[in-house]
């Protein structure tokens, strides 16, 4: 994905795709930061946590121009987020992410909302950057409400 990345860079660059330099650009400088910060080597997972916080970022970004009536800067949040999918791996389907927490839910067998940090604890390794970590929140609290 590191070396996409680079490649997609360079494309952006030929091809004159401003918007897409500009995402693509702020993803590496993001990496770059989160490596110094963090002392992490510069990997897949990194790239990972990096477009996964970006996305996040700009999905609460258009909440708050959906408030103030802002379909232009929707739309380019939007192609946003779409060019930053491109550097996450395959995103899991609702009933694959279901089959994760169910089987975490059989480790841990929990018995109040206190074991929510267990479940999580297991899930977060298999599912970061597969899927969005705040759907699965959701889903994992529903099922612990119906026991």
């Amino acid at each position: 994905m590191i070396d996409k990345l680079d490649k997609d860079m360079i494309e952006a660059l030929k091809n004159k795709e401003k918007e897409r330099l500009t995402v693509i650009r702020e993803i590496k400088a993001s990496m770059k930061q989160a490596q110094i910060d963090q002392k992490r080597e510069m990997n897949e997972e990194l790239l990972i946590d990096v477009v996964s916080r970006a996305i996040k970022t700009r999905k609460e970004s258009i909440r708050e121009f959906e408030k103030g009536s802002r379909q232009d800067l929707i739309d380019k949040t939007l192609f946003e987020i779409e060019i930053l999918n491109q550097y996450l791996p395959e995103q899991l389907s609702k009933q694959e992410i279901q089959q994760v927490i169910e089987e975490a839910f059989q480790k841990v067998n929990p018995t109040s909302s206190k074991d929510m940090g267990r479940i999580m604890g297991i899930i977060t390794p298999q599912l970061k950057g597969k899927a969005d970590m705040k759907e699965v929140s959701s889903l994992i609290k529903e099922k612990l409400e119906q026991r």
